[in-house]
């Protein structure tokens, strides 16, 4: 929404110029940096997954509140909402994708990670500009504000808590030997471990 719409918004809607455009980029910008500059500290009393959730809420929350958008000045308040829960979402993901893959499998990690996320651009950007350019700007924020919330709630059923829980004591049989064992290690998803152990009740 930000990078497809901010001009349409601004000076379509708003009537202003190509400053206040680049000001509002820049205070989505500047929420970005913030997050970023929090986002060590904070990473150092906690795990990924809930600044990475809040952020995405974060990302829901403006997106929702953007379909209410009447002036300029409340914008420039949503973009830097929104650039706080991109970085918020965005920036940890490097370090979760080094904790999830052993070093072997990291490079096929890392790629799978970026034609992934460049899918869902290809998808989002045009859907932004093309709901935009149909039915108006709001008709764009509501699609967007249904993808962010979709994403988030799938986010929140398949990364459970529990896969923080790095170390995990579990079963599996050895494919060379055909014998069953239960240790306990780094635990990540590869051809020995294709699922997460789960709970004893």
């Amino acid at each position: 929404m930000v990078i497809v719409n901010t001009v349409v918004l601004v000076q379509a809607d708003f009537g202003l110029s190509q400053r206040s455009t680049a000001i509002a980029l820049a205070f989505f910008g500047v929420g970005s940096m913030v997050s970023a500059l929090v986002l060590p500290r904070l990473l150092d009393k906690m795990r990924d997954r809930m600044p990475m959730l809040v952020g995405a809420a974060l990302l829901v929350i403006g997106l929702g509140l953007g379909i209410f958008l009447m002036d300029y000045f409340t914008l420039v308040v949503l973009w830097a909402l929104l650039g706080v829960g991109y970085s918020l979402s965005q920036t940890p993901s490097g370090r979760l994708l080094r904790r999830s893959s052993t070093a072997e499998d990291r490079p096929a990690l890392f790629a799978a990670q970026f034609a992934l996320s460049h899918s869902c651009w290809l998808v989002t950007y045009p859907l932004a500009g093309w709901v935009g350019a149909t039915w108006g700007t709001q008709a764009s924020f509501i699609a967007l504000t249904i993808v962010a919330a979709l994403s988030l709630l799938t986010a929140v059923l398949i990364w459970r808590p529990e896969h923080e829980e790095y170390v995990q004591l579990h079963s599996h049989t050895d494919a060379e030997t055909n014998n069953a064992s239960t240790h306990e290690h780094d635990f990540v998803i590869d051809d020995e471990h294709p699922s997460w152990p789960k709970k004893e009740k």
